[in-house]
């Protein structure tokens, strides 16, 4: 089976049956028009019952009519302006199973639901090529007489007009393009995909862990329900981007997700099942643990080759030399983790803080209006946090100063979930709080990058042990000067206008 990945970035427009493809030969300059063959092309769409992929943005389909029989999943990649951004993975295959690469990708969505037919989707493609004077590719337009079928009858027809950009093509290309189209009397661009357009308003139902607004009037257990759906939202999306490793933003994203989720429920345990909510954070730990072997070597990864690129040109190849060591134990450490994720308890686990996120074991108190609950709860993290402060004394050790890091994180996670309902000044006290644990973290960075470097010096050369001496200098060096800027940080936190609330 032959497998591509790229992104696909492409300007979507509705037209009417009578629209006519206008001429685009001086679209922009030096830019040719070339007509390409018409396709007949059948795509079966699988999704669950409840189109779980679909309303998430993602849509994985089994399309015949331009080369062998291809399956194509679509993951959300952002947008750029009027253009759609998606993620594309086509496999090559003939068969009529998902291929085994394709399903591990969706297992955020899907965990153990089962991938059904949704739709079928038959298009009349015309198609136009736009070439550079060179011959290179610059984007395709495609203009779709689209049939929805049901169990082989048309149920529904329309017509859809897509731009897709080539990796040579310009932004500015997509643009022009697109303004001529409208300008001839197509619709304004509109991002809704095919499949979703098929299948009709259901397909248009936000996701289920899409977090409510919350406002000053907000209940308690309005902020147990967003902040549960926030993180558990945060952990599914990023499964894929896991599995892929070529973002090291997913594994971030996902640790910060079970950390968040952990954090949350025990600050707000008092108005939770309490058995139920410790049950859900002993059994978060273990995946937070293998999220944070990755996402630390990552983060040292990043800082040691910083330092790579500060020290003197002769010396860079064998610090290289160094860092690549930590390179393997990284490779090392994402197949442990990934094993983890094709496991079943892992899918069970996903399936069950889906449905803590969706329907949360709270008792009365979720009742109470959040904006006299939540400065209560959030009260502790806070003192906890200033004691740690005053009991530091001259010259704080580093894990001292690594306990503080970690108290002013689940204070800014609580005065972060408490903002929307408190205001400005929770706001303002979490903003102060990141910048704290920004440079107490980066402190503990330096830190356990001497303490890697050290371990690893029995195995180098004697040239490696030298650069090794110098990637260590950096790093205390770096360390002297964010234990200077520390005491200012949490000064700018320490304020009576910022935590009147919380007294």
């Amino acid at each position: 089976m032959a497998t591509t990945a790229s992104v696909e970035r492409e300007v979507k427009l509705g037209a009417w049956p009578g629209f006519a493809m206008p001429d685009l030969t001086d679209v922009a300059p030096g830019v040719l028009v070339e007509a390409e063959p018409a396709l007949d092309l059948d795509a079966t769409y699988l999704d669950t019952a409840d189109l779980q992929l679909v309303r998430n943005g993602v849509s994985l389909r089994r399309r015949t009519g331009e080369g062998p029989p291809r399956w194509t999943l679509k993951l959300p990649a952002g947008g750029d302006g009027v253009a759609l951004l998606r993620r594309e993975i086509d496999v090559d295959d003939p068969g009529h199973e998902v291929p085994a690469e394709l399903a591990a990708l969706v297992t955020g969505w899907v965990r153990r639901d089962r991938l059904v037919p949704v739709t079928v989707i038959r298009s009349h493609r015309e198609r136009l090529r736009l070439v550079g004077a060179d011959g290179s590719r610059l984007a395709e337009i495609d203009d779709d007489e689209v049939s929805v079928l049901d169990e082989g009858h048309v149920a529904a027809r329309f017509r859809e007009v897509e731009v897709e950009l080539a990796p040579e093509g310009s932004p500015d290309l997509l643009h022009l393009v697109t303004e001529a189209l409208v300008a001839a009397g197509a619709g304004a661009p509109d991002p809704t995909a095919k499949v979703a357009r098929a299948l009709g308003p259901r397909a248009l139902i936000p996701p289920d862990l899409t977090p409510a607004d919350l406002g000053p009037d907000a209940s308690v257990g309005d902020v147990v329900t967003t902040a549960l759906r926030r993180s558990v939202a945060q952990i599914v999306a990023n499964d894929h981007v896991v599995r892929l490793d070529d973002d090291i933003e997913g594994v971030h994203k996902a640790r910060v997700g079970t950390r968040r989720l952990r954090s949350d429920l025990q600050m707000l345990e008092p108005v939770l099942d309490e058995a139920w909510a410790e049950q859900l954070r002993c059994r978060l730990k273990g995946l937070a643990a293998e999220l944070g072997v990755v996402r630390d070597t990552d983060v040292l990864l990043q800082r040691l080759w910083r330092a790579v690129d500060g020290l003197p040109a002769d010396d860079r190849p064998a610090a290289a030399l160094v860092v690549h060591r930590l390179e393997d134990q990284r490779r090392a450490q994402v197949a442990s983790l990934l094993a983890t994720m094709s496991g079943e308890p892992y899918v069970e686990l996903l399936d069950d803080l889906v449905a803590a996120a969706l329907r949360p074991r709270t008792n009365k108190r979720v009742g109470d209006r959040a904006a006299a609950a939540l400065p209560e709860l959030v009260r502790p993290r806070w003192r906890r946090l200033r004691r740690a402060v005053e009991e530091l004394g001259p010259g704080p050790t580093d894990d001292a100063l690594h306990r503080v890091r970690i108290l002013a994180k689940r204070a800014r996670y609580a005065c972060e979930l408490a903002a929307p309902v408190v205001g400005d000044d929770a706001a303002d006290l979490a903003g102060c709080l990141a910048a704290l644990q920004d440079v107490l973290g980066e402190l503990h960075d330096t830190a356990v990058a001497e303490a890697w470097v050290r371990r690893t010096l029995p195995a180098l050369t004697h040239d490696e042990r030298f650069a090794a001496g110098e990637l260590v200098a950096e790093q205390r060096g770096e360390a002297a000067s964010l234990r200077a800027a520390w005491p200012a940080a949490w000064a700018a936190c320490d304020r009576k206008a910022l935590t009147r609330w919380l007294r």
